[in-house]
């Protein structure tokens, strides 16, 4: 054996999951893509993970306990909204798992764009200024939401300005507000 693979056997989990905070999952040959890619990857899967959870509460807790309000009898909404994936009713099994998959693909995705999309700028924008402060964090907030209002299910002109206007500010605020904390 030569002292590469002893070197290997010796790296515990720790050792290979610490790893990734230094160079990132993947290398593309250019910081940029890097980033971008890695950013999408973290968040996509923060993405399902949300979208599968949200699944499994409302099929348990909504749909498990017959939909209905114990106190009045009415149909249990969420946030005053009926449940938005008609496919997770319960009639068959691969209907329900088939409308959680595309759920949780379409969710993943918009995840990983939002955090592509912002990652990237934000790189690019320091990258090309020479510094990294709120007015980078602005563009790159407003055109992170203007991305993800596009990649709604009904996104109007008015949804894409607000939602480009909503980026910008919450970017903003979170670079003015990290010295802070």
């Amino acid at each position: 054996m030569n002292s590469g693979s002893s070197n290997l056997e010796t790296r515990s989990v720790l050792d290979e999951l610490s790893s990734f905070n230094k160079g990132g999952l993947f290398d593309l040959g250019h910081p940029l893509l890097n980033r971008i890619l890695d950013s999408f990857v973290k968040a996509a899967g923060i993405g399902a993970v949300q979208a599968v959870s949200r699944e499994a509460y409302f099929f348990t807790a909504v749909e498990g306990s017959g939909g209905l309000d114990n106190a009045g009898g009415m149909p249990l909404e969420v946030g005053g909204k009926k449940h938005r994936l008609p496919g997770l009713r319960g009639e068959t099994s691969s209907k329900s798992i088939e409308a959680m998959v595309k759920n949780t693909g379409k969710e993943s995705f918009q995840w990983g764009l939002g955090a592509g999309i912002y990652s990237g700028l934000t790189y690019g924008l320091k990258e090309a200024r020479g510094v990294h402060d709120w007015k980078n964090s602005a563009v790159a907030g407003a055109l992170t939401g203007a991305a993800l209002a596009v990649t709604s299910d009904n996104s109007s002109h008015e949804q894409i300005v607000q939602c480009a206007i909503t980026g910008a500010a919450i970017s903003t605020a979170a670079n003015l507000l990290t010295g802070i904390f």
